[in-house]
């Protein structure tokens, strides 16, 4: 017998579900989750702004252990002196979480989708399948079972800077 595999959505749509009943689908939070082990699922790749004038240090984990500094007065980097906003260094995901600066890995513990930033519900979320980080790493809501590792994020006197390490 041959094991095939296809994408959530594809499913779904083979069921005969619309896109609106789709969209209810993931609007409402439901708890159907399609997992997939195979070896076609795409692998974020840690990628560091390399024509940021603002980063200095190695924000990339496959190179080695986490330490850099971000300058926030850059460009790239300014919108972290406002709560709420986050920004992705390598592998890295920084996030002004209340006033706080948080420095997390920014790959899911699940299947390695790049997590993002919650301003209102002060968490990290993982678009792929629901998973739900708090901003000390800590898993709130599954599949990922992993916590997400933390790093040290200290903001200089002035405010200026940020350095991250492990």
């Amino acid at each position: 017998m041959k094991q095939t595999t296809m994408k959530r959505g594809q499913f779904l749509r083979e069921l005969g579900l619309s896109s609106s009943a789709l969209m209810a689908f993931y609007c409402l939070g439901t708890t159907m989750t399609a997992c997939s082990s195979g070896s076609d699922d795409p692998t974020p790749t840690p990628t560091t702004p390399t024509t940021s004038t603002g980063l200095t240090g190695n924000a990339d984990l496959s190179k080695g252990a986490i330490n850099f500094t971000l300058n926030l007065t850059s460009t790239d980097f300014a919108t972290l002196k406002t709560v709420g906003n986050f920004v992705t260094v390598g592998s890295v995901i920084v996030a002004n979480a209340k006033g706080t600066m948080v420095a997390l890995s920014k790959a899911c513990t699940h299947e390695g989708t790049t997590v993002g930033y919650r301003s209102a519900q002060n968490d990290f979320f993982c678009s792929n399948h629901g998973s739900e980080f708090s901003t000390t790493g800590a898993v709130e809501m599954g599949p990922a079972t992993k916590a997400l590792t933390v790093y040290t994020a200290k903001l200089s006197t002035d405010g200026n800077t940020l350095t991250v390490t492990a």
